[in-house]
């Protein structure tokens, strides 16, 4: 029998890999940083990925998995307008790229839901890990 990793682990983890490549390799995230925000797409880049860093701690500590979950689908929805850069300035990109870039739109919605049920997980049974 193979164990399953928990909703909230498994989100947990989704955001600490996601966060550590933006610290890692910013450079991508950098081009997709919409251009109407102040500062320099570098600060973008890492205040997300240190934002998804701490969010993926609060999601896998249960104390403070259910404010996690509410901060994590705030943060999926924060990123959305990068991700609408991206589908923007990939426009002319060939048909597999394009697809990249256009599937992410859609996707933060599974995201979103993902977190909220992380948080209502831990509300029905806060004693689960």
């Amino acid at each position: 029998m193979r164990l399953r990793p928990s909703r909230a682990a498994a989100l947990a983890t989704f955001l600490a890999g996601a966060g550590a490549t933006h610290v890692v390799a910013p450079r991508f995230f950098d081009r997709i940083v919409p251009d109407q925000l102040p500062g320099s797409a570098r600060f973008w880049t890492l205040a997300s990925g240190a934002a998804e860093l701490g969010v993926a701690a609060a999601v896998a500590a249960p104390r403070t998995r259910r404010p996690g979950g509410l901060a994590a689908a705030a943060l999926f929805a924060a990123v959305f307008p990068a991700n609408v850069k991206m589908a923007r300035d990939w426009s002319d990109r060939s048909a597999p790229e394009r697809t990249i870039a256009y599937a992410r739109l859609p996707l933060q919605i599974p995201l979103i839901l993902w977190a909220l049920r992380v948080r209502r997980d831990h509300a029905v049974s806060p004693q689960r890990g």
